[in-house]
């Protein structure tokens, strides 16, 4: 291989990376039931963020859209657009496992 072709090798790779910045985990959380256990599936989701959840939601009732999460402390737009493909308002929680996120280089400074 040359140095041009690992090059341009290398650079499609690290392109494909960046487009596709979570992992594989198929399902969605109702964020509406889901209890601690099940929100903290959700991408940048720890027990803490979970119980902000769970409390914001006892305090003002169900989410009406998806969008209604970034009211939440803790939940930004990063990580709403992180996590918003597993975010669902009714229906059963079908996530299974954890959502795991690569990290670009402007958050691992």
């Amino acid at each position: 291989m040359t140095s041009t072709t690992r090059r341009t090798f290398v650079a499609a790779f690290v392109l494909t990376l960046a487009v596709l910045p979570v992992f594989a985990a198929d399902g969605v959380v109702n964020i509406n039931t889901a209890g601690l256990e099940e929100l903290s599936l959700l991408p940048r989701v720890g027990e803490t963020v979970a119980q902000r959840i769970i409390d914001f939601r006892d305090e003002n009732g169900s989410f009406k859209a998806a969008e209604d999460i970034l009211l939440v402390k803790g939940i930004g737009d990063r990580t709403f657009e992180l996590m918003e493909p597993h975010v669902s308002v009714s229906g059963e929680t079908t996530l299974a496992e954890k959502v795991r996120v690569a990290r670009s280089d402007s958050e691992q400074d």
